[in-house]
C-alpha cells in the first residue's frame, strides 16, 4: 500500500487503463497540462493522439465522445467543472438514452467517462462551485459515481473506464490534495456496492464526497459524547445500494443524509424516500438532510452561508437524537 493523494489515484488509474488498452484517451480543455493535477504527465508518456486538447466547447467534447465511443474507443471526456453540465446536456443525455433510441440494441458499446471536478468551498463562485448530481440521475441508462477516498477513486475509475455504459464520474475538488492508501496491485471496484466507513449504532450517516469525511470528523466528536454514530458512503448513485443503506437504519433506527448540492429536488431526496419505502417500520424519528440552500452559490465568504458546514451535520445528528 502506498499514500497517494486523492487527484494521484484518479491519475494511476487512468494512467494504467491508457497503457492496459490502446482504444482509451483522454480530451478536454487543458488535459495536456492538468488542471487540478489529474492528467499531469500524461502526454509526456502517450502524445497528443491520446491526450487531447481542445477548444472552449463542453457540446464538443461531450458530442466527440459519444460518436468515437460508438467508433470503438473509450473517450475519458474531462469537463473541468461540474457546473458546465449544462453547457453539455444533451449529449450527454443522448449518451444515456442511445441503446432505447436505437431499437433497443443492448450490444451496443457506449464505454464513455464523463469526468466532472465538482464543489465548493474554494471561493469560485456561482458558476465553479456546484455538486450537480441531481441532473444526471434523472438521465435512465447513465451511472453516476461519487468517491471520497483515493482509494475508492481509483478503483472506482478503473471500473468505470471498462464498463461498456456512459458513466459520470463526480471528483471533489477539495478532496484532490486529500491522502489515503492505495493498493500496488490491480484491483476495481465494482458499481453498486456502498462502503461503511465506519460502523454504529445510534445514527446512520448516509454521506457523499467531500460530505463523507467530514461526516467522519463529526461523527468522532460524538463518540467522545458517548453516541455511535454509522457512516455509509453510496460510492455510486446510479446503482445505488439502498440495501446497505437499509440495514443499517434498521440497526440504528435514525438516520441523517448528507449531500452538497441543493436540497430541493435534491439526492437526498430519493435516498430518503427510498429509506421511507423499504425502512419506515424501523424508524424512531423523522428522516433529518444537510444540504445547500436553495440559493446561487455565492464567492468570498458568503459562500459558507449556503454551503452546508460541519456544525449543520452536528446539528442534525443532534435533531434526530432529540436533543
Amino acid at each position: 500500500m502506498k499514500e497517494l493523494m486523492f487527484a494521484q489515484a484518479i491519475n494511476q488509474a487512468i494512467d494504467e487503463e491508457m497503457a492496459r488498452d490502446a482504444t482509451v484517451y483522454v480530451i478536454g480543455e487543458d488535459v495536456s497540462v492538468g488542471l487540478f493535477g489529474v492528467t499531469a504527465g500524461l502526454i509526456q508518456k502517450y502524445g497528443p493522439d491520446r491526450i487531447i486538447d481542445t477548444p472552449i466547447s463542453e457540446t464538443a467534447i461531450a458530442g466527440s465522445s459519444l460518436g468515437a465511443a460508438l467508433a470503438g474507443f473509450r473517450p475519458i471526456a474531462d469537463l473541468m467543472f461540474a457546473d458546465f453540465i449544462y453547457v453539455c446536456m444533451d449529449e450527454i443525455k443522448n449518451a444515456a438514452i442511445w441503446h432505447f433510441s436505437n431499437c433497443g440494441d443492448m450490444d451496443m458499446k457506449i464505454p464513455i467517462v464523463y469526468r466532472f471536478p465538482m464543489g465548493g468551498y474554494i471561493h469560485l463562485g456561482a458558476d465553479h462551485s456546484r455538486a450537480a448530481f441531481s441532473p444526471v440521475l434523472h438521465l435512465p441508462g447513465m451511472k453516476v459515481v461519487v468517491p471520497s477516498t483515493p482509494y475508492d477513486a481509483k478503483g472506482l475509475l478503473k471500473t468505470a473506464i471498462r464498463d461498456n455504459n456512459p458513466v459520470c464520474f463526480f471528483e471533489h475538488k477539495l478532496l484532490y490534495a486529500s491522502s489515503g492508501p492505495v493498493p500496488d496491485e490491480e484491483y476495481t471496484i465494482p458499481f453498486g456496492v456502498a462502503d461503511v466507513k465506519k460502523e454504529g449504532k445510534d445514527v446512520t450517516v448516509v454521506a457523499l464526497g467531500l460530505m463523507v469525511p467530514w461526516s467522519l470528523a463529526v461523527a468522532k466528536e460524538f463518540e467522545a459524547k458517548g453516541v455511535s454514530v454509522e457512516v455509509i458512503d453510496p460510492r455510486t448513485l446510479e446503482p445505488l445500494d439502498i440495501d446497505t443503506i437499509v440495514a443499517s437504519v434498521r440497526k440504528t433506527g435514525r438516520v441523517v443524509l448528507v449531500e452538497e448540492d441543493m436540497l430541493r429536488c435534491g439526492t437526498t431526496c430519493e435516498i430518503g424516500m427510498q429509506i421511507m419505502e423499504n425502512a419506515f417500520d424501523a424508524l424512531d424519528a423523522p428522516i433529518v438532510r444537510v444540504g445547500a440552500k436553495n440559493f446561487p452559490i455565492p464567492g468570498g465568504v458568503m459562500e459558507e452561508y449556503v454551503l452546508p458546514q460541519q456544525k449543520d451535520i452536528a446539528a442534525a445528528i443532534d435533531k434526530v437524537l432529540g436533543r
